[in-house]
């Protein structure tokens, strides 16, 4: 019997993996926590052998913190998500994650990834594997504080005369922060390095 600890701060998606998890003869739910402190002093009490963690939990600790904790403890944490960016997949991997699913997979797929995560293997899609293997080798492009600003406002829909009055700058510092930070995405328009920094967890 695999003993699982579900982490998630949605009431509802916590008793609907309890219930999903609850059917399953080989699964022990031995427990719910709604945030990442109360995820690590459940798992110092209860033992489980998964913990089944949500990424963003709210303020305090999230799904990489968890797992960064729990590493040195034993328990596998397998993250289980609605976000699918590239920096957050590989944050959770090098944290030390048993894998990484989304909320959308099959219920079966959830089920095999636990099973999985409890015999050491390491659970991620092909797709996923692949796109996390690119970012390791890759990194994630490292945009400044100010280009972070103005990219944040393009994707708000904002022109560049309205960036440059809402961060009181003029228009040709809003171009040369956009010229840039299109050279460090790749990118070779708005809505490209938009796309481009919120797959690499830049823009949330």
């Amino acid at each position: 019997m695999i003993r699982v600890l579900v982490v998630d701060d949605h009431p509802v998606v916590r008793s609907g993996l309890r219930a999903l998890l609850a059917g399953e003869p080989r699964l022990d739910v031995v427990g719910a926590a709604s945030t990442g402190e109360e995820a690590l002093s459940m798992a110092a009490e209860l033992t489980p052998d998964v913990v089944l963690c949500d990424l963003r939990l709210g303020a305090g600790l999230d799904g990489v913190g968890v797992t960064a904790a729990l590493r040195p403890h034993g328990p596998a944490v397998l993250i289980l998500t609605t976000y699918d960016n590239d920096s957050d997949i590989a944050r959770a991997v090098l944290a030390g994650a048993a894998g990484y699913l989304l909320k959308d997979a099959d219920p079966s797929v959830i089920v095999q990834g636990i099973a999985d995560a409890a015999a050491g293997k390491l659970v991620l899609s092909v797709d996923l594997e692949g796109r996390v293997i690119e970012r390791l080798t890759t990194g994630v492009p490292s945009l400044s504080a100010r280009e972070l600003d103005v990219m944040g406002l393009v994707a708000e829909g904002l022109t560049n005369r309205e960036i440059a009055r809402r961060l009181f700058i003029s228009e040709g510092t809003v171009k040369t922060h956009l010229v840039h930070a299109f050279a460090k995405l790749g990118a070779d328009s708005r809505t490209g390095a938009v796309a481009a920094a919120r797959r690499h967890g830049l823009l949330h």
